[in-house]
């Protein structure tokens, strides 16, 4: 998604991206919208590229997001006539140093497209270099086998076109699936993992906030997830949801959506999200 960046002090730069108008993943929602998770994805390359460029954090050093928060405006995520393209003001703070290296941050995000805030997030990121990750997955790390891939849901009752980009298999009970993990899904799983991508445990709480609503079509306009744990590749993790709130008059819901893996919990995720269609 990334185009540019500039820094203009110490813990302030300016990033510059380009949303295309079409994506094979980030597809544009009913009524002709940006996907909002594509704020996410942007947020997670904005943050590894200004840690490596611009904070000193070498090539090779693993990230960990502990937490992360994003809001939308409709009105500016139309999808035009040409890809939309992003100034992005982006703050670094609460920067932690072990020795002469960078050992986490946090980074808030304004995201401007022509002059009007189209989206504001961030999150808080841990950096390990090669030789902690391996101290702190023990024997987790490497490339685990992950357990065999389990049927999807139908992808029109979490919100999806096609049964690839389903990561919910059905459980039997409502409102609760098992994650289903397809390593080998090209933008989900863009390299290898020992572990599950932040964004499919967010992707996993949009599609599961589309099955609690029973709406085929919907528009988050916030999402903030917290990531309590690893989400292991061997091990099942149970996706729950829980309708919190409901406002009539503006069609917005609010969902609660948890993980458990091995009885501890994983993440969860409060989001809140314009119904388009039952």
């Amino acid at each position: 998604m990334l185009t540019d960046w500039q820094r203009q002090d110490d813990t302030h730069f300016t990033v510059r991206a380009q949303w295309p108008r079409s994506h094979s993943f980030f597809t544009p929602i009913e009524g002709g919208y940006h996907d909002p998770l594509i704020v996410a994805e942007t947020i997670r390359q904005a943050a590894t590229l200004l840690a490596h460029t611009e904070l000193g954090v070498p090539l090779g050093h693993k990230f960990l997001m502990w937490d992360i928060k994003l809001t939308v405006n409709p009105d500016q995520l139309q999808v035009g006539n040409t890809p939309a393209s992003l100034d992005i003001d982006v703050s670094c703070t609460e920067l932690q140093w072990r020795r002469a290296n960078l050992a986490g941050f946090r980074c808030e995000m304004f995201m401007r497209r022509d002059g009007q805030l189209v989206a504001t997030g961030g999150g808080s990121v841990t950096c390990a270099s090669p030789a902690v990750y391996r101290r702190v997955r023990g024997d987790h790390g490497g490339h685990q086998n992950p357990l065999p891939l389990t049927a999807p849901a139908a992808p029109q009752n979490v919100g999806r076109m096609s049964p690839m980009d389903v990561v919910l298999s059905p459980s039997g009970e409502p409102n609760r699936w098992q994650l289903r993990v397809d390593t080998q899904h090209p933008v989900l799983f863009d390299h290898p993992q020992d572990h599950v991508p932040g964004m499919v445990l967010l992707e996993a709480a949009r599609q599961a906030t589309a099955a609690a609503l029973n709406c085929s079509s919907l528009l988050p306009l916030s999402i903030v997830g917290d990531f309590q744990r690893y989400v292991e590749l061997d091990a099942p993790c149970v996706i729950e949801a829980t309708r919190l709130s409901c406002a009539a008059t503006t069609g917005e819901d609010t969902v609660v959506v948890t993980g458990h893996q091995e009885g501890a919990a994983v993440f969860s995720a409060t989001v809140t999200a314009l119904r388009r269609s039952a």
